[in-house]
């Protein structure tokens, strides 16, 4: 099953991180041309919540090949913390962070997926957004990733007429650099995570990837608006 990208162009946000590194180099391989996009560490550098920054990179990219095939929104910024001790700041950086990064990113691709023809975007979901962590102070985070999984429902009717897929993938919990710092922290909370694992042991980018390579391909051409959990079994008791 090598090369099932074969010639597609993919734009991966938060690419130079986590779940997006791992989605843009499994892609690369599987022979995708792929834009990787963070604010910094990444083929392209971009804020992602500056609506004119983030149009102009878009146009860039479809100016330069016509069309993008896939959308990968992994770019994401929450802030976690307790509701008695949540500011508002944080709380609108938050949804900022998890929402308005795929909308506007989504919007500045949409004239791009709609000439491939065939296009496929991938938002992140989470496990939270469909159950409570003990332990985990994420109660904006919550908010952002349920409102990803409304979002995307609601992509996938517009993007129908057009070609365009639009699924997401709700990880359980991810070992990246920021989730590292976490458990590092809190020792105690990993065994939390695994108390509601099945499979007992942590996620790995590429458990996720794995996931975002089969949407993104076209055997998974008659998925859309679909909520895919990679959390090792945690939602489904």
């Amino acid at each position: 099953m090598a090369e099932r990208l074969q010639g597609r162009v993919a734009v991966v946000t938060g690419a130079a991180n986590g779940i997006g590194r791992g989605c843009a180099r499994m892609f690369a391989q599987e022979g995708a041309h792929v834009i990787g996009v963070d604010r910094d560490g990444a083929d392209e550098a971009c804020d992602l919540l500056d609506e004119a920054a983030t149009g102009a990179l878009f146009r860039r990219i479809g100016a330069a090949h016509g069309r993008i095939d896939i959308l990968v929104n992994a770019a994401a910024f929450a802030v976690f913390e307790w509701i008695e001790a949540m500011r508002y700041a944080d709380w609108k950086a938050t949804l900022a962070g998890e929402l308005d990064i795929v909308f506007l990113a989504t919007r500045a691709a949409w004239p791009f997926l709609k000439a491939s023809g065939s296009a496929s975007v991938i938002n992140f979901a989470s496990a939270n957004a469909r159950h409570a962590l003990e332990g985990s102070p994420a109660l904006a985070h919550c908010a952002g990733k349920g409102g990803v999984r409304a979002m995307t429902r609601q992509l996938a009717m517009e993007g129908a007429p057009h070609g365009i897929r639009a699924n997401s993938i709700a990880p359980g919990f991810i070992r990246t650099a920021a989730t590292d710092r976490h458990l590092a922290a809190d020792p105690a909370f990993r065994d939390k995570v695994l108390a509601k694992n099945m499979i007992q042991r942590l996620g790995e980018p590429e458990d996720i990837a794995w996931c975002a390579l089969w949407l993104a391909s076209t055997e998974a051409r008659y998925v859309t608006g679909a909520d895919i959990p990679v959390d090792a079994g945690a939602t489904a008791w």
